[in-house]
């Protein structure tokens, strides 16, 4: 299993994508709640699930870029997006970037 971390991102290769997914307008991935930076992918496409669940496709090589982290390579391919959670005894939260 190929995967992929950027930040707060976790980037998973898929053998292919889930039916009935949507294609998110523009390449944001996921923006930064803190700093207003975002995870942008440069080429392929954004989609989404009817439970926000994310995914992406990529035709040709791309990238990943974040102002505040170092740029992620692609290879063609489906690949999902998780974010990534910590624990902290009073709850389970998602990591802001």
């Amino acid at each position: 299993m190929e995967m992929f971390r950027q930040g707060d991102v976790l980037i998973t290769r898929i053998a292919r994508l889930p039916e009935g997914l949507n294609e998110r307008q523009g390449k944001i991935i996921l923006a930064g709640e803190v700093t207003g930076h975002a995870h942008r992918l440069v080429q392929g496409r954004v989609l989404e699930d009817a439970r926000g669940a994310l995914f992406l496709e990529v035709f040709q090589q791309t990238q990943v870029v974040h102002e505040e982290h170092r740029s992620l390579t692609l290879e063609p391919g489906s690949y999902q997006i998780t974010r990534q959670r910590e624990y902290a005894p009073e709850t389970i939260r998602e990591i802001e970037d």
